[in-house]
């Protein structure tokens, strides 16, 4: 058969990799990406690692959901674009590599989240694998505004939050998932209209994403359970 008969589409179970690959792995390391961004103090040292760190994730998913192997050419090719990336911050620093940094991390976890879609539809039915697959996209959409919102705060002129500070890269995971919850609480707004409305979007996703994905993967993984 020639090569373009195993190309990779969406349903092509029997001719990839992934049929029984699971996404723990992938949640593993999305939740370790979660913690640095918690724990991590604000420097062109944790930018670049955590963009490697997001690359690395990206190649797992894309191996688990059978798009490529881990050791393809795309998959060797994000890695060695990451580590130019995150290399280049670190030698020339600045505020234009910071953004760039940011807006590739951003790039990278949207790209993980499609990854992991198509993954998710390619299971044809809810199960375990499906479930934890929407799980990982939930905690993606997530970290992919806490990007946007530090791109933001780099490369715009004033202040992010209202409250007369930019924030530290915690504060902005902190407000990210607040308002992906809809909690509402209060103690960081944002300044700008921007800011504002990349916070709707944001608590808009999170809402019709549990109503929608979340809640339709769990009711039909009940639907088949026996009786």
């Amino acid at each position: 058969m020639t090569e373009l008969a195993h190309a990779w589409h969406p349903g092509a179970r029997v001719a990839r990799v992934r049929a029984s690959h699971s996404y723990g792995l992938v949640l593993a390391l999305i939740v370790l990406s979660f913690v640095f961004i918690s724990v991590s103090p604000d420097g062109s040292w944790a930018d670049s690692l955590l963009l490697l760190l997001q690359s690395i994730t990206l190649v797992t998913a894309l191996w688990t959901s059978g798009v490529a192997r881990a050791g393809s050419t795309l998959s060797l090719g994000l890695v060695a674009l990451s580590g130019l990336a995150a290399l280049a911050l670190l030698v020339f620093g600045g505020n234009v590599f910071a953004g760039i940094v940011g807006l590739l991390s951003g790039f990278v976890t949207v790209a993980t989240i499609v990854t992991i879609a198509l993954g998710v539809v390619d299971q044809g039915e809810a199960n375990v694998r499906a479930v934890t697959g929407a799980v990982c996209v939930y905690v993606l959409i997530g970290l992919v505004f806490v990007f946007l919102y530090g791109v933001i705060a780099i490369l715009g002129s004033g202040n992010f939050f209202a409250q007369g500070t930019d924030g530290t890269r915690s504060l902005r995971l902190y407000f990210s998932f607040v308002t992906l919850a809809t909690l509402g609480y209060g103690d960081y707004t944002p300044a700008a209209s921007l800011g504002r409305t990349l916070a709707i979007v944001e608590a808009l996703t999170g809402q019709l994403y549990l109503v929608t994905v979340i809640a339709v993967l769990v009711s039909r993984m009940r639907g088949r359970s026996p009786k």
